[in-house]
C-alpha cells in the first residue's frame, strides 16, 4: 500500500452512536446520534462546554461505561473491528494493545501503591510476549522517549512523588506501552499550569507524528485544539453541531454555537481592556431536551422554527458540515 493510501485510510468509524445513562430518575441521553471518522495518522479534537458529551464519546470507543447503567447503540469500528460486538475477553485484549487512553488526571488514573515503572511493565507483559527484563527495558525507553529526566530513578517513583507534568508524561508512556494505533486523550492538560500544558501539547503532537498515531483529543480549550488537531468537531448537548478542518472551522465557523465559542476567547485581534463576549444561559438538561434545536434558547440568531424543528446535518463544503436550520435550504 502506498503512503498516500495509508494516510487517507479510515481507522475509526463511529456511526449514529447513542449513549444513554439510566442511573437517575429519568434516562439521560449523553450522546445522541454522533457520526465521526478518523483517518490513520490524523488528530481530531472534540471541543465544547462541560457536559456536551465529549468524554462520554471518547470513553465509548473503549466501552468504559458501566454496562448495567448504560445503553449504547450504533456502531464503533476501529481498524475494521466492531467494538460493540466484542466479548469481555476480546475487549480486554483490545484495550491498550490497539487503543489506549490518556486520562485527565494521572494522579487518579495511576495506582498510588505501585511504582510507575512497575505499572508500565505490567501493561507491556499483559499484551506482549516478552520477559520481565525486556518489559522493564522498554519502560525505560518509553520514559526516555517522553523526555522524563533521570528516567531510571523515576521508574522506581510512586505517582505522588512526581510533579504534575512528570505524571502526565508517565501516563503517556503507559498509554504507548503496547504500541497502539489509536490514542484517546481526555483533556490531558487540564490539571497542569500553562507552561507545562504547552510542553505536553507539543510533546503529544511530536509523538503522534513520529509514531504515525491517530488521536482523538478532548478539550474545552480552542487554543489547544488548534495547536494539536487536524480537524475539530464541536459538540453540544450530545451532538456534533459542526465539524471540519481546523483552518476552515476557525476562519469560517457556520454554526452559531461555534461562532459564540470563538468569540468568547481572546485572540490576536482582541483589544486589551475590552470585554469578552459570553454565551448567555446554560446548556440544556439532557434528561429534558427541548423539542427543537438544543442551542435555540441561547442563540441570538434563533428563529421560531429553531424552537420546534430539530436541524439535520448540512454539508457546507466537501469536508465541512454543521447542524443548523439557518443552513438548510427550502
Amino acid at each position: 500500500m502506498s503512503d498516500v493510501a495509508t494516510q487517507t485510510e479510515t481507522l475509526v468509524e463511529i456511526e449514529d452512536l447513542t449513549v444513554t445513562f439510566n442511573a437517575g430518575r429519568k434516562p439521560v441521553r449523553a450522546v445522541d446520534g454522533v457520526n465521526l471518522q478518523v483517518k490513520r495518522g490524523e488528530v481530531v479534537a472534540l471541543i465544547g462546554e462541560s457536559g456536551s458529551g465529549k468524554s462520554v464519546t471518547l470513553r465509548s470507543v473503549l466501552r468504559l461505561h458501566p454496562p448495567k447503567r448504560t445503553v449504547m447503540q450504533g456502531h464503533i469500528r476501529v481498524g475494521g473491528e466492531d467494538v460493540m460486538a466484542m466479548s469481555a475477553q476480546t475487549l480486554a485484549d483490545f484495550r491498550g494493545s490497539k487503543v489506549s487512553m490518556i486520562f485527565q488526571e494521572p494522579l487518579l488514573a495511576l495506582d498510588p501503591v505501585y511504582p510507575v515503572g512497575q505499572q508500565i511493565t505490567e501493561a507491556i507483559l499483559r499484551h506482549e510476549n516478552v520477559s520481565k527484563a525486556q518489559a522493564r527495558a522498554r519502560a525505560l525507553e518509553l520514559f526516555e522517549f517522553v523526555r522524563i529526566p533521570s528516567p531510571e530513578r523515576r521508574l522506581a517513583a510512586y505517582p505522588h512523588e512526581l510533579s504534575g507534568g512528570m505524571r502526565q508524561r508517565a501516563m503517556i508512556s503507559l498509554a504507548l506501552a503496547s504500541r497502539p494505533k489509536l490514542l484517546l486523550a481526555d483533556e490531558p492538560t487540564t490539571a497542569l499550569d500553562a507552561t507545562v500544558q504547552i510542553q505536553i501539547l507539543l510533546l503529544l503532537r511530536e509523538l503522534q507524528r513520529e509514531l504515525g498515531l491517530s488521536v482523538i483529543f478532548v478539550t474545552h480549550d480552542i487554543g489547544a485544539a488548534v495547536e494539536v488537531a487536524d480537524r475539530i468537531a464541536v459538540m453540544y448537548a450530545g451532538k456534533i453541531v459542526e465539524e471540519g478542518p481546523v483552518r476552515a472551522l476557525i476562519r469560517n465557523p457556520v454554526h452559531p454555537y461555534t461562532q459564540a465559542l470563538l468569540s468568547s476567547v481572546a485572540h490576536g485581534g482582541f483589544v486589551r481592556g475590552s470585554r469578552l463576549k459570553t454565551i448567555a444561559g446554560s446548556p440544556p438538561d439532557l434528561a429534558n431536551l427541548p423539542p427543537g434545536c438544543s442551542f435555540a434558547d441561547r442563540c441570538d440568531q434563533a428563529t421560531p422554527a429553531c424552537h420546534q424543528t430539530r436541524p439535520v446535518e448540512t454539508w457546507v463544503a466537501s469536508d465541512h458540515r454543521a447542524r443548523c436550520l439557518l443552513l438548510q435550504k427550502d
